[in-house]
């Protein structure tokens, strides 16, 4: 199918003779709104979405959770802007320079350039998403077994970089993930595991309730105890609680046109990235913009270069993670882990053939970006200005909402196990932030563990070929040869064990450079 074919097949999906369009439509309302309550992730938006999706086709439902995916980003700018709180994690760096605006009455302004600087991120990386996914799908589908797991590997392997501050933390998380990952039948010996006697985990365990219970359960059990009420002259300088959004002029718009391209490209290549996401974007394209800028003074005290850099990267992420999620059934981000569980519940094989057998899956997802991009500007305009209002309501008003959201969400299969999986996914995410441990990482560890280890066994099975004149050398030679003997796997591998160790040589290079210096 030629791009041209796969444009016409988007466009007649999202439209789908109305009814769809305006499902669209409600999806980027939700997001916005989703994103822009404190409390809720993109990723959460993402898992409180799925309750809507269990009567679509599944490309009606990743064309709807794509639309609060990228919308709910964009929403997290109006809190953060408004009232110093980053409605998704991922705008955290907005209220660096967003709030000081709103301090000095320009919240308006300050809005205007999220919004426009959001759509940009958001519309560069569906272009790279539409792009890059058809041929790179194409290129992996002569991958192996052994390159399929090296990839994978190297998912994990992210781990190491993904809180440079905290790495051992960060890893005891990664491994507890796996540990979750290993619940259900051995791929290889088909010998029950961690079931502790239960047959409804001879599947493995549920990824969309874990999801929701370490995300949704855990932050409304959190937030709950907050009875601090939000007004608009909380963040509103001057303006009596009436905001009203105002677009950068074409000057304001040309000054920092290289700081919106930098950061959607930045920000997209961050997003392919496995783990990485929204957050480590945006706060990686604000210190670079600040490095870069002729007046890094400025930054942190109410500049529209801080803005833009931030809500661009974050955007422009969210098509990056789309890429491996479509390309290699590897999902960039949590988010994009939500949707791949949504779509494996509907019986939807993410990977490389995907694309070859449903195209319509790229197709639709572009073409959902880029009306989501445009829409959500006017729907965010819409909410800034009666959000103070929805934001007086104490959270645990809302806290209880978002609990029975989740709650039919994780009711997937007509059973209570999914609830009990929530339930129990929730208090483990108490304790996780109790013991300071990452989140995304056991995620991360939960979500490609199964895939690393499906890659490794059909590998290690195809080689795993032993003669009576074979040796033990002889024996893991061609193990070895069979897992990572293509060029592919051995460049891949090689990436991974130089990253799972740059902890131990990059103080090393870095005191080498300081006494250089």
């Amino acid at each position: 199918m030629s791009l041209g074919q796969m444009f016409v097949s988007g466009l007649s999906a999202v439209w789908g003779g109305g009814t769809m369009f305006l499902m669209v439509i409600v999806a980027i309302v939700l997001g916005t709104i989703f994103g822009a309550l404190p409390g809720v992730s993109a990723t959460m938006a993402v898992a409180l979405g799925l309750t809507f999706t269990y009567t679509m086709s599944p490309v009606a439902a990743i064309v709807f959770l794509t639309a609060i995916y990228c919308s709910s980003i964009t929403g997290g700018s109006i809190t953060a802007i408004l009232f110093k709180i980053p409605g998704v994690p991922s705008s955290a760096p907005t209220t660096f320079d967003g709030y000081p605006m709103a301090q000095r009455g320009e919240a308006g302004k300050a809005l205007g350039v999220a919004l426009l600087a959001s759509a940009i991120g958001g519309l560069f990386s569906a272009l790279v998403m539409f792009l890059l996914s058809s041929p790179l799908s194409k290129a992996a589908l002569a991958f192996s077994n052994g390159d399929m797991f090296a990839i994978t590997f190297l998912g994990l392997s992210i781990l190491v970089v993904l809180d440079t501050d905290h790495i051992l933390t960060t890893i005891i998380s990664g491994l507890l993930g796996l540990l979750l990952a290993c619940i259900g039948q051995d791929p290889m010996a088909g010998v029950a595991r961690l079931t502790f006697g239960q047959n409804n985990l001879l599947s493995g365990m549920e990824m969309i309730p874990v999801l929701i219970g370490l995300f949704a359960v855990t932050e409304v059990l959190k937030q709950t105890n907050s009875k601090k009420r939000l007004s608009a002259e909380d963040g509103v300088g001057g303006t009596k609680g009436k905001v009203s959004t105002k677009m950068p002029t074409m000057k304001e718009i040309w000054s920092i046109k290289w700081v919106m391209l930098r950061c959607a490209v930045v920000g997209c290549v961050v997003g392919i990235l496995p783990g990485a996401g929204a957050t480590i974007a945006s706060f990686m394209c604000y210190t670079m913009e600040n490095k870069l800028s002729k007046h890094p003074e400025k930054f942190g005290t109410g500049i529209i270069d801080g803005i833009a850099a931030s809500e661009a990267a974050n955007n422009a992420a969210t098509g990056g993670a789309m890429v491996p999620l479509l390309c290699l059934g590897i999902p960039g981000g949590n988010a994009a882990a939500v949707m791949a569980s949504a779509l494996a519940l509907k019986g939807v094989q993410m990977g490389p053939r995907l694309l070859t057998v449903q195209p319509e899956f790229l197709s639709a997802t572009f073409i959902t970006m880029i009306v989501t991009n445009i829409v959500m500007v006017i729907v965010a305009i819409g909410i800034a200005k009666v959000f103070a209002q929805i934001l007086a309501v104490p959270y645990y008003y809302l806290g209880p909402i978002i609990l029975l959201l989740a709650t039919i969400g994780s009711f997937s299969e007509g059973n209570f196990v999914g609830v009990s999986v929530m339930v129990i996914a929730g208090i483990l995410g108490i304790v996780v932030k109790y013991m300071h441990l990452n989140s995304a990482a056991i995620v991360l560890g939960l979500v490609l563990g199964g895939m690393c280890e499906k890659y490794f066994s059909q590998a290690f099975q195809k080689a795993h070929i032993v003669t009576a004149e074979m040796g033990f050398g002889d024996y893991v030679a061609k193990v070895f040869g069979g897992l990572f003997g293509t060029p592919i796997g051995a460049v891949v591998m090689t990436a991974c064990i130089l990253l799972l160790l740059s902890p131990l040589y990059m103080p090393l290079i870095k005191k080498a450079r300081g006494k250089k210096a």
